[in-house]
This record gives structure tokens, sequence and C-alpha cells, in this order.
């Protein structure tokens, strides 16, 4: 069993001043010279380590009698060895250098203690024990920074003239602390990231004027290892709050995630008027949960959520806001709200209900391909196209929601440029019979950042549910899109057809 824990151990000795004794020579006759218990100095009283790593026990040891032997035990690693140094040497030592290297099982669990008990017996049968302990939490890993605020950000004016600064930071072990600074400010905020290994902190910085600043950000592990990253914080400070042209729906479980995505995340909503807006969406499990912000890649410096004072009221401060609870799941729900007076109201819809544009059922023998009277019929499927309707990736339909599909797995570069729309399949490339591209009529950027996608047919042969009641592109507001891809990986992408959104997020954000 030792084998199984001890894969290899080898003693090292080192005599220093090792003066023979004079007298008797019956190893139970030696005479006292002090009667006192040995003397250990240990080099560390507790050894940081990995798992399958190798360890060195070191420790001075002296007595003034004579050092008969060391013993080092530990029933969990299998460990209970005796070093007779009379044995070895043939007589006592007065002083003894000890340097006993052990390698730990690869099996060993981290974040454990193991504590080797050292006991050392002198000639006239004094002993004395002390502890190492070992422990498997060796952090050699540096932190990271999985999410630090970056790019424009309009806040409210606050009492003490600041503006947060939102990141989140991890480790493998314990985190120390967090410091942010801004060098051309010469200001450095330091926060006490609590030991955690997840740590989603605020620093409130003393910024009274809109400006864009360099804030460095870096972050210390309980192991000193550190990690460091500076972003472009452009901030415009307002006094009252804005009527935003532009409102989402965030409903990820960190800020990580609204940054983690090629498009689609977080989901744009409907703005009907001065300070109001009309959010749609699919709740597929009960409990989710949801927040509306006007920036797209945080939830500070303004979020709107409940006021957890009037839960029939919403509130913008991020550090206060509840979230709103969508209670069912698999329903639509529809959520109306007004950021001048915190009003908001919710209801709901079935899937029955919710009705998308395309003009058959999906999977269905129903495309006419000569569109003459149906005297060849094709099955009707579209899915995810880059160069023409004979060649897409076929969607795969919900089992329980027929508005929502799914391209599972898509492997994208870094760096890439994506260029596709979403298209029926054709036998001999008919184009835009069913197709949906991106609304540009806010402008060319939304084909870059794609928001809202829309619904086209060709004009001379409409093919449209007509039950569907929405308003379809015209030819010169409809385009690819052309997002750009941050991290290479495997993406997920989803389609609601009902409320014409796709996005395209990475397969572990599910």
């Amino acid at each position: 069993m030792r084998a199984k824990f001890l894969h290899g151990a080898v003693l090292w000795t080192f005599l220093f001043a090792a003066t023979l004794t004079t007298g008797c020579s019956d190893d139970n006759d030696y005479k006292d010279i002090d009667g006192q218990k040995p003397v250990v100095e240990l080099i560390a009283d507790h050894i940081h380590v990995d798992p399958g790593s190798e360890l060195t026990l070191t420790a001075t040891i002296t007595d003034a009698d004579g050092i008969r032997s060391i013993r080092l035990q530990n029933a969990e690693l299998y460990l209970d060895k005796t070093i007779d140094l009379l044995s070895i040497y043939g007589e006592p030592l007065y002083s003894y250098e000890l340097e006993y290297a052990i390698t730990l099982s690869e099996k060993l669990p981290r974040m454990a203690d193991y504590p080797i008990i050292v006991t050392i017996t002198d000639v006239g049968g004094r002993s004395v024990e002390h502890t190492i302990m070992v422990s498997t939490d060796n952090d050699s890993e540096k932190p990271t920074i999985k999410f630090a605020a970056e790019g424009e950000f309009t806040t409210l004016t606050a009492e003490d003239g600041t503006v947060p600064f939102h990141f989140i930071v991890e480790d493998e072990q314990a985190l120390d602390y967090v410091e942010v600074s801004i060098p051309s400010l010469e200001l450095v905020e330091k926060v006490d990231a609590e030991g955690k290994t997840k740590f989603d902190g605020v620093v409130r910085l003393p910024i009274a004027q809109s400006g864009t600043y360099d804030v460095k950000l870096k972050v210390v592990d309980k192991f000193a290892n550190e990690e460091t990253t500076t972003t472009s914080y452009t901030v415009k400070v307002v006094a009252e709050m804005p009527d935003f042209q532009k409102m989402y729906l965030s409903d990820v479980e960190d800020a990580s995630q609204l940054t983690s995505d090629v498009f689609g995340v977080p989901m744009r909503i409907e703005r009907t008027g001065a300070y109001t807006y009309k959010a749609n969406y699919y709740s597929q499990k009960a409990g989710t949960e949801i927040y509306f912000i006007p920036q797209k890649a945080d939830i500070y410096p303004i979020c709107f959520g409940r006021d957890p004072n009037n839960l029939n009221k919403l509130v913008s401060d991020p550090s206060i806001a509840e979230p709103i609870v969508l209670e069912q799941a698999n329903v639509y729900y529809e959520i109306t709200f007004n950021i001048s007076d915190n009003s908001y109201s919710m209801s709901t819809y079935s899937i029955e209900q919710a009705i998308d544009p395309a003009p058959h059922e999906f999977g269905s023998i129903s495309l006419d391909t000569w569109n003459n009277g149906g005297s060849w019929l094709q099955e009707f499927y579209f899915g995810y196209m880059t160069d023409a309707p004979k060649n897409i990736q076929r969607f795969e339909q919900d089992n329980i929601n027929p508005h929502l599909f799914y391209l599972k797995s898509l492997s994208l570069k870094a760096n890439t440029q994506m260029n596709f729309i979403i298209h029926n399949w054709h036998h001999d490339n008919w184009w835009d019979y069913c197709a949906w591209y991106v609304d540009k009529s806010e402008g060319a950027d939304a084909v870059y950042d794609p928001e809202v996608f829309g619904y086209f047919s060709d004009e001379n042969a409409v093919h449209v549910n007509p039950a569907w009641q929405g308003t379809m592109l015209t030819r010169q507001n409809k385009d690819w899109a052309k997002p750009t891809v941050k991290t290479a990986g495997d993406y997920k992408l989803i389609f609601d057809a009902h409320l014409g959104r796709v996005k395209l997020i990475p397969v572990d954000n599910k």
C-alpha cells in the first residue's frame, strides 16, 4: 500500500558535528550530558504542494546527549518511516540535518491537509514531537480577470461624485485583493477580495467629468500571483435619466456573458415612445431572472430592475435593483415599462398564440419547387446559410416551442468576419422564398453588430404565413450579417422566428 502513495522516498543525511561518544560501548549505557530533550528547528512547518508533486521535510536537530532516531508518521500518506541513526552510524550524532523527500500521489484530493508527526528520540529515551502540515492547496496559477468594464457608458451623477467601475475576477484557490487605478488621475483604489475564489466587485471612482480614462485592474491571490489588464473606460456623466434610444434585456448569470457572445446578448427590445419600451421574451424555464440595461456590455452603471421598497416600480441603481422574475416556463412574456416614472406591467401569451412569418410547417413536404401549383413538393426547412439556398446548415427545431430553432455547434476561428443569413433550403437555389436578414434601417453598423433580424420574401412572389401581422423588410433595409468573432471556439446559434431575434453564444453558456 505504501507504494501507492509514496512513489519514491530519498533520504539524504548530512553530518555536521557528529562527535563520537566515549566510555562504555553499550548502546543503552550512554551517559547524560544535560539530560534534556532534543531540540528541533523546522525549516518549514507548513508546506503547500500540488497532488503528485515532490516535497522535502527539512529540520535541524540537536541534542547534547546524542540523537538515537527520527520517526515520520502519517497514516493517510501511508508514511511510517523510522530513521535509526544508531544503526546507520554505529554511534549517536549530536547534530543532524534532516532532508527527507516524499512524492505524493496524483490521486490525492486538492485542498486537503496531511499532518506529518515528527518524533525525535535521544539516547536517553527522551522524545520530542513536532508536526509538519502538508496541504494540497498550492497555487502557482495566476488569477484570471473574467470581466472588466470597457466601452462607453452613461451614468447618473452620484451624490459623492463617483462613478462605478465593475469587474469579476477568479482564482482556483483564494483571492487576496483587487486594485483599480487611473494613472492619469493618480488614483488608486484597493478592494479586499475576502479570500473568495470568485469576486464580483464594484469600485466607485471619483470621476466628476465625462471623458475616456485608461483604467488599470490588478488582481492578486493569496499566494502573491497576480494578473493585470488595462481597459478604456468612457463615461458620460448626466444629471437626469436620459431617454435612451436603445434598450436591452439581460438574462445572463453574470456580466462576462454579456461580452462573451458574438452577437445577440443582451437582447435588443422595442422602444415604443419617449422613455417607454416593450420587451417580448420567451421564458424556457420557471424562475428566469431578467433586467433591462441601456448599455450592452455591463449591468453597471444603469440597470432597471424591481425596486425592493416598492415591487410595483422599477429602480435604476444596479446595487439595489432586484431581478424581474419570470415565474412561468414555456410561455412568452410581454413587459412594458417607463423609465421616467419607473412604472411597468407584465403579461403572458402562449406558444400557440405566438405567430411567426414562416409560410409552412418546418419539416413538412410543402415547398412548391416550381411555384406552379404543386407539381413537385419538397421538404420545407431553413437554416444557417453562407452562400446559396442549396447549401445550408439545417436548424434543429425545439421540441416544445416550434418558433425556436438551434444550430448547436458552429466552430469559429478568432478574428473571422462572418457572412450569413437565415434562409430556406431549395433544390435549385431559388432565393428569398423564406429568409431572415439583418435589419439595417438604423444604419449600416447594424450589419456588423446585428441586433434585429427581419423577415423577407421575394416581392414578386411573397410567401408568408397569412396569420402573421408583422412588417417585412424592404430590399433596401436588408443585408447579410457580418459580425466579427473575437474568441475562437464552438458556438451555439439560437433563433426565435416569432421574435426575430438571433444570438450566437459559446457552447458553455448553454
